[in-house]
């Protein structure tokens, strides 16, 4: 477990931001809430979201274009106001800055493919991020009486 940051910055990159990447980011602002700020990017953002990614989303009750979710262009400034930079897959392009956490997530890309290949993407993403969120935001302790 990591030690406490306030309210956790956190940035999603893959090289499109139509898939991954904005899957990461709705779950982690839809489980996180308030508690966390959420960015997403890519380092080659596409000119839409994934069709199939949208619907598997749509599943489980996250609209993606009711958030107004839509691919970025990652940027350094986005880089360097997150506490945490979680890559998936965009390799070499992701800037690297000190004392920033890095994790990568190896994941499958669902780039050209159907909803039934892209729902246990979605679902792996879904478990990384409330493993994430354990991690991130650490149920205190309660008080006891003296």
């Amino acid at each position: 477990m990591t030690e406490p940051i306030g309210t956790p910055e956190v940035l999603f990159v893959c090289v499109h931001n139509a898939g991954r990447s904005q899957m990461a980011a709705a779950f982690l602002a839809h489980h996180g809430g308030d508690r966390v700020v959420v960015r997403s990017a890519g380092s080659a953002p596409a000119a839409d979201l994934n069709p199939a990614v949208i619907e598997a989303m749509a599943e489980i009750g996250i609209d993606l274009r009711a958030t107004g979710a839509t691919p970025k262009k990652l940027s350094d400034a986005a880089v360097e106001a997150s506490d945490v930079v979680i890559t998936m897959g965009c390799g070499d392009t992701c800037p690297f800055y000190p004392g920033k956490r890095y994790e990568d997530w190896e994941l499958d890309d669902p780039a050209g493919q159907g909803v039934d290949a892209v729902r246990p993407i979605r679902d792996e993403i879904e478990r990384r991020i409330l493993a994430l969120l354990d991690d991130l935001l650490p149920v205190p302790s309660p008080k006891t009486e003296v």
